[in-house]
């Protein structure tokens, strides 16, 4: 249903420039205890109401959560709406990279239709099999942070000089306007940070309900008020 609300926005124009999309994921902490990885491995229980299908993942910005990640694709070009596209919930231990396919050959999605052209990403995502994927499966440029070595291999100086270059850099500018303050919406209107269960696939559940009723919210705005918002403040500020 979110893949299929995502082509919606895209097939009905409310999305008017979907050249541009974005990938991320955040980790979202459990509800109740931790279970450390010590009393884990032993199968120790050292306080109730643990969730035990939960798992420890790292941020570089949160450091290690014990909890789950929500997986998110959105819209990414400039001054347009920021709608999620695709969605999905792993353990917090899953690597993006491993759900970047997953997400961009949903049923339904978008990444199905001709006018994509790239997807940004953060370090996560460099991943030669996902460029190739990209680029010959999907048809667009996956877009990657990507440093320049001297042992660099002529294939990754290609990619080192498209990101460097001032269409690389305005193109990946787009990710700290699009999808990393979406996902701090989505988590800051829902409250779903802690979670408020326990369970895959509760905690499943929540979470991507949370992505589908955002995403109704804003088709029932550009509905009804028949606007064209420049800001996801803006878009929420008239819901």
């Amino acid at each position: 249903m979110i893949s299929a609300m995502g082509y919606l926005f895209v097939t009905e124009r409310l999305v008017v420039d979907p050249s541009i999309t974005a990938t991320d994921s955040t980790l979202i902490k459990a509800k109740g205890c931790v279970w450390h990885k010590s009393s884990m491995e032993k199968g120790e229980m050292p306080c109730p109401g643990i969730d035990t299908d939960a798992r420890w993942g790292y941020s570089h910005t949160k450091g290690w959560i014990f909890g789950y990640k929500l997986h998110l694709t959105c819209t990414a070009a400039t001054d347009e709406i920021v709608v999620p596209l695709t969605a999905d919930v792993t353990t917090a231990n899953v690597p993006d990279n491993r759900m970047y396919i997953p997400l961009t050959s949903s049923p339904f999605s978008i990444f199905s239709l001709p006018y994509l052209l790239y997807m940004i990403a953060d370090p996560g995502y460099d991943d030669k099999n996902l460029y190739k994927y990209s680029k010959k499966v999907l048809g667009i440029d996956l877009v990657c942070p990507v440093e320049r070595y001297k042992s660099t291999s002529k294939e990754r100086l290609e990619l080192v000089c498209f990101y460097e270059s001032a269409l690389g850099k305005a193109i990946y500018s787009q990710r700290r306007i699009s999808i990393e303050p979406l996902i701090e919406h989505i988590k800051s209107i829902f409250r779903i940070d802690p979670l408020p269960a326990r369970g895959f696939h509760t905690v499943s559940a929540i979470v991507l309900l949370s992505v589908l009723l955002y995403q109704l919210m804003v088709y029932y705005n550009c509905k009804t008020e028949k606007i064209n918002p420049k800001s996801i403040k803006y878009m929420l500020g008239t819901c």
